[in-house]
């Protein structure tokens, strides 16, 4: 999308680009506009005709032209409502086509979100990214209100030159008089106005992006009252914002009276040119009153030409500002392989593989992972184990291909995973966050995400049996309405642990082949969380028995030592490489670093168990087995001991 060349070039790109987008439109937009223009010059003649042959006779006593007077109202009057029907057609056209292209602006920035790689918008905050679908797309789209009427224009400036150029060369040449000097002073106007409106957008989309987080950080904000260090970061960015489009409106109060008054000035003109013409007896007096009628009526149409001008800027920056989101290089490129068809989990294969990012100290390259080799057999259950920062993310979100390997190979049923179809992938592979998101809308919806007997939808037997396998299950019956009940603005009327569980049903209801869990229950009770792993152990036991059939494998980034003990085989990640490979004993007997992290895990585990236990004998309440609220801090606080 990304224009280049002159300004001049690049404006007139913009405008072709509009315009051929939706030819229909625009042609009956435009022939509309010069329909106007060729009308309002005919009205410029027939009152000069009125003049000459009804007016000036009738005032002078001449009975036959006051009998012509009805024919020359009749004439005026049919040019009139050609003129209104023009202007009408001219309009409703026009704005189709804004809104048309606005459309299209919106779909292509939207398409392009979707296919950039999480790593591109972790590096673009999301009010710059609304923004661009607001304020950009506005702005871009600006000139493209007047420009049928700057065209039509044209039309009526050729049309009046011919017709003054009959008349008298002179009237001519004081007419379009004001033409170069309104070129002048877009030249002026544009050099001024570019920079003004530039920093005016990229203001637009601080201000948008201070204003999300405050509204994302709501909860953090109240609790620890910061309000007013919000309040201050928001106002600092709105004065700044308030300063630029101040100077953009001062460069265009300079602008606009200019050309407002340029046509007032090439009247006077005419009437000086036109009177020495008269007395000389070069043209008739109806000729005056028809050139100077012509200048009147052409007032508003030249104001269009600045109402064009005054836009380009803006729309420039705007479009500009599209272009770099919608040809930013790093979207997955897809292949045409399947998946082979086969029951059962997936086997995965990692053979060398390395991850490396820019952005260090000096401009160095930061290496997330590097010589990863690992194999994961078909229906087993896996846990990757590590401090902080070992990897663990990077490693498994590579299996649901959120981005891929800067060296080696990620092997899905023996196949590379970039070269497998677009939405292969996400049909055989389900991935769970710690983030959950969850919809405004009905409990099924959220699971399903897809609307209510939409082909190919997941029917309620298997959303209650995704919930069930998530442990949701009683905490939905319990609900008013069930599968229907609204969960809310972010699903605000349920706790972290049951958001986690319902982003665990979401995966689930697809019967994927393989199941990533990034500490996708951090914010489940410990309890709770070993029911849900082993429900998920017993299902992978009894897919297809007749078949023998491997189930879902999975693969879990845990945190808790009594969950990781659970799991087939323990994959054990350090300053981005694989330590060991083994069960949960071996590695305890082996590997003196995740014995290390095992014991801080457990001894803390159990601290912190003894605490609850005392507060709920305290309280009357039960202890260390409750399966009430979920408790969201505890792996944090575990992980920060593993530190």
């Amino acid at each position: 999308m990304a224009l280049t060349g002159s300004r001049v070039r690049r404006s007139f790109a913009l405008m072709w680009r509009g315009m051929r987008a939706h030819p229909g439109l625009y042609v009956l937009a435009v022939g509309a506009s010069g329909l106007f223009g060729a009308l309002t010059v005919a009205v410029s003649r027939a009152v000069g005709w009125a003049t000459d042959t009804v007016v000036v006779p009738a005032i002078a006593g001449d009975a036959a032209a006051r009998d012509r007077i009805w024919l020359a109202g009749l004439v005026l009057g049919a040019v009139a409502v050609s003129l209104a029907l023009s202007v009408a057609g001219r309009r409703i056209w026009a704005g189709y086509g804004v809104v048309a292209i606005q459309a299209d602006h919106r779909t292509a920035l939207t398409r392009q979100y979707l296919r950039l790689p999480a790593s591109w918008h972790r590096a673009h905050p999301a009010g710059q990214l609304l923004n661009h679908t607001t304020s950009d797309t506005e702005a871009a789209t600006g000139v493209f209100n007047p420009l049928p009427f700057a065209l039509g224009v044209v039309v009526m400036i050729g049309v009046a030159v011919g017709m003054l150029l009959a008349v008298d060369p002179w009237l001519a040449l004081a007419a379009l008089a004001v033409i170069p000097i309104t070129v002048a002073v877009n030249a002026v106007y544009q050099k001024h106005m570019s920079p003004a409106v530039t920093r005016a957008q990229r203001l637009r989309g601080d201000v948008a992006d201070v204003a999300h987080e405050s509204f994302e950080a709501a909860l953090l904000v109240k609790a620890l009252g910061t309000e007013d260090r919000e309040e201050s970061r928001f106002d600092a960015r709105t004065q700044e914002l308030r300063a630029a489009n101040v100077r953009v409106g001062i460069v265009r109060s300079l602008f606009d009276p200019v050309i407002q008054t340029l046509p007032a000035v090439g009247t006077l003109l005419v009437l000086g040119i036109g009177t020495w013409r008269v007395t000389v007896g070069a043209v008739e007096p109806g000729d005056i009153v028809t050139a100077a009628y012509l200048l009147t009526m052409m007032t508003v149409p030249v104001q269009a030409f600045g109402w064009v001008l005054g836009e380009l800027p803006r729309a420039l920056v705007g479009y500009e500002r599209i272009a770099q989101v919608a040809d930013a290089g790093g979207a997955l490129a897809h292949g045409t392989d399947r998946l082979p068809a086969a029951a059962g989990g997936l086997g995965v294969r990692l053979e060398g593989v390395g991850v490396d990012v820019p952005g260090g100290a000096r401009g160095r390259t930061i290496i997330l992972l590097d010589g990863v080799d690992l194999t994961v057999e078909p229906g087993t259950t896996v846990a990757v184990v590590g401090s902080t920062g070992a990897g663990k993310t990077t490693l498994v979100s590579l299996l649901a291909r959120l981005s891929d390997p800067t060296r080696g190979r990620v092997l899905l049923d023996g196949v590379d995973a970039r070269t497998l179809a677009d939405g292969e992938i996400p049909a055989h592979v389900a991935f769970v966050t710690q983030t959950t998101f969850v919809f405004e809308d009905t409990v099924r919806g959220n699971v399903t995400l897809a609307d209510p007997g939409a082909p190919g939808s997941p029917s309620d037997d298997e959303v209650w049996e995704a919930l069930r396998l998530a442990r949701l299950e009683e905490t939905v019956r319990a609900l008013p309405d069930g599968l229907d009940a609204p969960l809310g603005e972010r699903g605000a009327n349920l706790s972290g642990g049951q958001r986690q569980r319902l982003a665990i049903a979401r995966a689930l209801v697809r019967a994927p082949r393989l199941l990533v869990l990034d500490d996708a229950t951090s914010a489940v009770d410990p309890r709770v969380e070993q029911e849900i792993l082993r429900g998920l152990a017993d299902r992978a036991d009894t897919t297809d028995p007749g078949q023998g059939a491997p189930g879902t494998t999975v693969v879990m980034v845990a945190y808790r030592m009594s969950s990781v003990a659970l799991a087939d085989r323990v994959v054990h990640v350090e300053g981005g490489r694989v330590v060991d490979v083994g069960t949960h004993d071996e590695l305890m007997a082996r590997d003196a670093g995740y014995r290390g992290l095992a014991t801080a895990y457990e001894a803390e585990t159990e601290r912190r168990e003894k605490e609850r236990a005392d507060a709920a004998a305290a309280e009357g309440e039960a202890g260390p087995g409750d399966t009430g609220p979920d408790r969201g801090d505890e792996p944090a606080e575990l992980e920060e001991v593993a530190r």
